[in-house]
This record gives structure tokens, sequence and C-alpha cells, in this order.
């Protein structure tokens, strides 16, 4: 018996000791491709949460209910896929860490508002995916490029620009507006004489840089607790699906629903922080 029990010590404190050299990722299966998610440590409960709930099969068969192109991804929402409503008291307390943006490929708890949810907690299954602006949109002044386009727009003189424009206004697409102003930033800027190019718009513009784009008006507002390391293209193709309206009137429900299945993977932290660039404490 006393063999058996130090055998047993013994086993337990050699894998103690492995663990600590590896962590654990999460593959995201859906049909448009696989996403690698690195989980982090600095947020330890959305990482505990994450990882159980992805171990366990509860995300599998779920779907990306919420969809945004240059915004981000929703899914996660087992409740809704059983039948339930999920309990308040399973969600996951704040975990806001300042230096974690809403940069492309991040990965973010959803939540409720703050009339109902002062302490922005968490929801403990509902996730986000962020896709994001592109970092050359988030950069224009598009307050002034709108106004200085609708200045040449009403001079008659331009007929050129305004033929250009008629068809896209008519077709009511604000997205297709949008990116003919953005088109027309060059030549604005030549025509008056001025930048469009803004500075300082987020926390840390070169994290945005780095990541070509996202959302910071959503910084420390939710918790940031994870990115995507692979497959970032399938975000811009989930966030850029066609969409009908969802229960609530909101046209982000995918047309076609895109489910997901998780896998968690083994890896050694060093081989994580060579391939990935994450560093442990």
């Amino acid at each position: 018996m006393r063999e058996f029990l130090l055998t047993f010590i013994s086993i337990f404190l050699l894998s103690s000791c492995e663990d600590k050299n590896k962590d654990y990722l999460v593959k995201i299966k859906t049909e448009y491709g696989d996403m690698i998610v690195l989980l982090y440590d600095e947020t330890p409960l959305h990482k505990k949460n994450f990882l159980e709930l992805a171990r366990s099969g509860e995300y599998d068969s779920t779907i990306f209910h919420r969809v945004i192109k240059n915004f981000m991804i929703q899914g996660g929402n087992v409740a809704e896929r059983d039948g339930t409503q999920e309990n308040p008291e399973d969600r996951v307390p704040a975990e806001i860490v300042d230096g974690f943006y809403h940069t492309r490929g991040s990965l973010a708890a959803a939540r409720q508002g703050d009339q109902v949810n002062p302490k922005k907690m968490s929801s403990s299954t509902q996730f986000y995916i962020v896709d994001g602006q592109p970092w050359k949109n988030m950069v224009i002044d598009m307050e002034q490029l709108y106004g200085r386009m609708t200045e040449l727009l009403q001079d008659s003189t331009n007929r050129a620009l305004i033929e250009e424009y008629q068809p896209i206004y008519a077709a009511r697409d604000q997205d297709k507006v949008m990116d003919f102003m953005r088109s027309k930033k060059e030549m604005v800027e030549q025509k008056f004489g001025i930048s469009l190019t803004k500075t300082g718009i987020t926390k840390n513009d070169e994290a945005y840089k780095a990541a070509g784009g996202g959302t910071p008006h959503l910084d420390g507002e939710y918790t940031v607790f994870g990115r995507v390391v692979e497959g970032l293209e399938v975000i811009d193709k989930i966030a850029s699906v066609e969409t009908t309206f969802n229960a609530q009137g909101q046209k982000t429900l995918p047309a076609n629903p895109i489910t997901m299945i998780m896998e968690v993977i083994e890896m050694k932290k060093k081989e994580i922080t060579e391939k990935y660039r994450y560093s442990y404490e």
C-alpha cells in the first residue's frame, strides 16, 4: 500500500510539473474554415470557463447567431440551442485588462448592458470575435471627408463626380456609399489642400495598426480574454455572409446557420511563445 501511495504521489507531482510547461489552445471548426484561439492567463476566470465549455462539447452545434461586417461575429448561445435561459448566477465577473484591446481577431465575452449589469459581468457562454474596421478606414476623418464631398456633389460643375455617385446613392446601400466616399479621399485632399488622416484615435494606435484594425470604442467595456492566432480570414468570411432578420428585428442573423465544433489542443508554452508571440509570466 505504501509503495502504491508513493508511486501515485510521484506520478501526480510529475504530471503537475509537466502541466506547468503546457497550455491549451482552442480550435473553432466551421464550414468556412478553422480558427485557432489563444486564451490569456491574465483573464483566468474567462479562460477556465471557455476551456471547460469547449472540452465538454457544450459549444458543439451552436451557431454564430449575430454577424456584422467590419464589426464582429457572435456565438455560443448554448441556452438558446437548448431552449432554456442563461442563469444570471452563472455570469463571469469582469476581467477587463488594460492592454488587451478590441483589435482584429480578439476574443471577448458578450454581456448585458450597463443598465441591468453595471459591473460588466460576462455571459457564461456567449462570446464574440472582432472583425472590425480596417486600419486604413479607421484613420480617415470621415466627418470632414463627408462634409467636403457634400460640397463637391452640390456643385453642378462636378458633373462626372455627380454621375458616378447617383447610382450608388440610389441603391441605398450605406456600405457602398461609405466605400465611395473613402475612394475619393486623395482627390478631396488635393482639391482642398487638407489632410484627412487622423492620429491618436485609440489608446494604442500601434496595436490596432499592427492587427490591421478593430473596434476601439468597445475597449474598457467588455472582457477581452484571447485572440485568434490562426484563421483570421475565416472571421471575414463569416462576417460577410448574407443575413436575415432575427427575433429582435435586426438584420444580423446568418441566412444559413453557421454551426461550430470546438477542439482543445495541448501545446508546450515554449512553442506557443515562439509561434504566436505570447509571453507567460
